[in-house]
């Protein structure tokens, strides 16, 4: 899934651990490592949040677009 593969990179352009990144997205280690490694569907709640924390739209998370802006 383009999802599990987005927040990884976004994860690692930012310089966090998994670790760091679940505590900053109020997410439990074991659920922010299963997003990572494709083996769960995240909520909508939960990618909103990460798309707000890396700023980047929920259309770039899921592969829709090549363009992390928001469009607002």
């Amino acid at each position: 899934m383009i999802f599990n593969q987005r927040v990884r990179q976004l994860r690692e352009e930012a310089g966090l651990t998994q670790e760091q990144a679940a505590k900053a997205l109020s997410i439990s280690s074991r659920n922010y490592q299963r997003l990572e490694a494709d083996d769960a569907i995240p909520s909508y709640k939960s990618m909103l949040a990460i798309g707000e924390y890396y700023r980047v739209s929920l259309d770039y998370l899921v592969g829709r677009t090549e363009k992390r802006e928001i469009n607002l």
